[in-house]
């Protein structure tokens, strides 16, 4: 009690004491901490206790108005006398004794305002950025400590200095064996001010750490700083004289970082600001966790290259992102329903804040989820904001530590729910990646690095063959999930994708007969076949078709094309307005029913084929794809042609459209649409050219509809009332017609309503994507 009235009774006489100078003032405060320090004989009251809190305050107020006093850079008296005398290297040795108890929480929230406040570059100086490293030491050491607020506002504003002028990260990059070894010994020059003197001081980071605050404060510390304080100060010329020489003084020791870097550049290096901030990130607290987060993120992000291999070779930052994800994956629950997992809301990291009382869309599993995919955000973030050295190391330790041993597995399980489960996570994941990095080793973990062109029977990379198996699984449930997988990856800028899945295969074009086409082909408008379609006359499936049962005729197939003798132009292109009217007319008009709803014509998927279409274009930019074709006499037409395990998949799963229910159907389309939106041209022509002479024993997209369509004309004769039962099916579909008695052949009917449509959708893409090559 009586401590705290002799200090109010202290400030209220200082209050009432004419003003100081402002260095006169400043010396005075810095004087009456170090005589606490001699005159104490209690170190076990708390620094709130003392007026040391006080006379911080009033060091720092006077360096702030001492700089806004000033011309812009340049340094006044005060803050010379602070980085000659070495305030911040006493300050820190306090610190790190906590003596008296809370010192160190009062020296960090010094360094903390001085850095945030003065606006002149402080951290060059050597008297600056040392005690500032060995600060940062001291953060993080204690997890839940009282000082942990205090700890992660000084790192930050550290962090922060350093985005500013990324090169002083340079200074923060200490070397392990001149630290350990204790043999950065330094001779500096310190000018007395009382006297002007010159005192030369050996000094070592590791003695420096083993003095005791007492001894500092009782030896050559306290009588450096004491002295200083009763210098004279009244002559004018005298102070002149002093700030010149101090500025000097203090000007020969603001080292070059570039120096540093050259000096050390093989040397293995500590980054004790990355570590102090990974130690906190396991902090209990939350908002400390968020904090550290954002500061790693600042640091990941500077382009010095010495910083960035530093990070990922002398850190644990890879340990501690891919340990994490580990864990908060494995806590998750084996099931969870995939409607779930699809419409949880957008997840970002650092706002996964979460009440399950206050939801009402809680699901079991939800708050890990949350936890899981939030973690997964920043990881993602943080490597979209690396630097390149950076990011790649972190996106392979990713795929080495995370998705190959742990994801992995759950992805080859043969437990349906697991592998629903599994595939609805993957899902999610590849919807939430931002970051070319973690993207790319995300495509090499899912389909492999080959490039080659795949061969039937013939696996190289078990998970990818396993994914495509499950496009085509027992459980429709599965193949939808899949198949929507696959879709959402093929919409994501990377040209891995479409090359490993499809592309690898038609680079060669040897799906074309290379002949010359022959006097029928050319003879369109006098016979109405499509040249190089299948002829159903000579097809097995169609020899039990008479005369008298064909229902529908022969014009099924008609293309109406005008009467231009040659099917393609100069540039390879097969005119536009043929192959429009090529799908557009292979459904037969028995069964069409767009026909009679409004609002349902070819012109409607215009629109949408564009917008995908500038889309897609937008992320293949970059790729370098041809605007042509590979001419044929280039490729190697000899090599037997294999679709590829992915459209194989597609292409069987298409044949059995009217025997599938209508939501795979659905799936399937949309993934071969995608697939023809792609702007290459052997992409182009094998998915949407009707009129390629195809080699023996291959089948392209138009092959397959063919046949569908012929299978169709066979089932349609043994249906009463097609038309009709047609009709009520598309008007369910559309929400016209209330659902009603159960229709007979209902998945039929839906899946001849699905191939329509998917004809039309194809004949618009065709149609935006001969136009958009005509107008570049």
């Amino acid at each position: 009690m009586f401590t705290k009235f002799t200090n109010i009774l202290q400030q209220a006489v200082e209050a009432l004491a004419p003003s100081l100078p402002l260095q006169e003032d400043f010396v005075y405060h810095w004087k009456a901490i170090t005589h606490y320090y001699i005159e104490t004989t209690d170190d076990k009251a708390p620094v709130t206790d003392t007026n040391i809190p006080s006379h911080l305050d009033q060091m720092l107020d006077i360096l702030i108005q001492e700089e806004h006093e000033r011309e812009s850079g340049e340094t006044g008296p005060c803050m010379e006398y602070l980085l000659h005398h070495k305030i911040l290297e006493t300050l820190y040795t306090l610190g790190k004794a906590d003596c008296p108890p809370g010192m160190k929480q009062q020296v960090l929230i010094f360094y903390t305002k001085l850095l945030g406040r003065i606006k002149q570059p402080l951290l060059p100086h050597v008297n600056v950025h040392k005690p500032v490293q060995k600060l940062i030491r001291l953060c993080g050491e204690v997890l839940a400590a009282p000082t942990e607020n205090e700890e992660i506002q000084f790192l930050c504003i550290v962090c922060a200095k350093l985005k500013q002028d990324p090169y002083l990260v340079n200074f923060f990059l200490e070397n392990k064996s001149q630290r350990n070894a204790g043999i950065t010994n330094r001779r500096q020059t310190v000018v007395d001010a009382s006297n002007k003197a010159v005192v030369n001081a050996t000094s070592s980071s590791e003695t420096e750490q083993a003095k005791s605050p007492e001894d500092e404060a009782s030896t050559g510390l306290c009588s450096a700083t004491c002295g200083a304080a009763t210098s004279p100060l009244d002559s004018s010329s005298g102070s002149s004289q002093q700030s010149t020489d101090l500025s000097s003084s203090f000007n020969e020791m603001v080292l070059s970082p570039q120096k540093i870097a050259a000096t050390d550049h093989c040397q293995n290096h500590d980054y004790n600001l990355v570590n102090s901030l990974l130690n906190l990130s396991n902090s209990p607290d939350g908002r400390i966790v968020v904090k550290a987060s954002e500061g790693l993120m600042l640091l990941v992000s500077l382009p010095e290259p010495a910083a960035a291999k530093c990070l990922t070779e002398n850190t644990s930052l890879c340990q501690l992102l891919t340990e994490r994800l580990g864990t908060l994956y494995r806590a998750l629950p084996q099931s969870i329903d995939p409607m779930d997992i699809e419409s949880l809301e957008s997840v970002n990291w650092g706002l996964d804040s979460y009440s399950h009382k206050e939801d009402t869309t809680a699901f079991p599993g939800k708050r890990a989820l949350i936890s899981f995919l939030s973690w997964f955000d920043y990881c993602d973030q943080l490597i979209k904001e690396a630097h390149k050295l950076t990011a790649a190391a972190l996106a392979r330790a990713i795929r080495e530590r995370f998705f190959v041993p742990v994801m992995e597995p759950q992805l080859l399980q043969t437990s349906e729910i697991g592998i629903l489960t599994s595939i609805s996570l993957l899902n999610r994941i590849i919807r939430q990646i931002t970051s070319n990095a973690m993207l790319q080793e995300f495509v090499f973990f899912l389909l492999g690095e080959w490039r080659q062109p795949e061969t039937p029977g013939h696996n190289k990379h078990q998970l990818r063959y396993r994914l495509i198996e499950h496009c085509d699984h027992l459980s429709d449930e599965i193949s939808i999930m899949t198949l929507r997988m696959f879709e959402h990856l093929l919409q994501k800028p990377n040209e891995h994708v479409i090359y490993n899945m499809v592309l690898r295969n038609l680079v060669e074009r040897n799906y074309v007969e290379n002949k010359p086409p022959c006097q029928e082909d050319k003879d369109i408008v006098e016979n109405g076949q499509i040249a190089g379609a299948v002829d159903l006359e000579e097809d097995p499936l169609f020899t039990d078709m008479s005369p008298d049962n064909r229902m529908l005729g022969s014009n099924w197939l008609t293309a109406s094309p005008p009467p231009t003798p040659d099917h393609s132009k100069s540039d390879g292109k097969t005119e536009v307005h043929k192959i429009v009217n090529s799908f557009l007319c292979l459904v037969p008009d028995e069964a069409k029913s767009s026909y009679y709803v409004e609002g349902t014509g070819y012109d409607t998927y215009l629109r949408d084929a564009h917008r995908q279409f500038r889309d897609c274009c937008g992320n293949c930019m970059r790729w370098d794809w041809p605007g042509t074709p590979k001419p044929l006499e280039k490729c190697n037409l000899e090599s037997p042609f294999f679709e590829g395990h992915f459209l194989k998949v597609l292409f069987d799963r298409m044949g059995r459209i009217l025997d599938q229910p209508y939501d795979v159907n659905l799936q399937v389309t949309s993934v071969l649409s995608k697939l023809s939106l792609f702007p290459h041209p052997h992409i182009h022509e094998y998915l949407l050219d009707p009129y390629i002479n195809l080699a023996p024993n291959c089948r392209s997209l138009f092959s397959v509809i063919v046949r569908v369509v012929g299978d169709l004309m066979l089932r349609i004769q043994r249906i009463p009332d097609f038309t009709p039962k047609l009709m009520l099916v598309r008007k369910r579909l559309l929400g016209f017609e209330q659902d009603g008695p159960i229709i007979d052949h209902m998945t039929l009917l839906e899946g001849v309503i699905v191939l329509e449509e998917f004809c039309k959708e194809l004949a618009a893409i065709a149609f935006v994507k001969f136009h958009a090559s005509t107008a570049t």
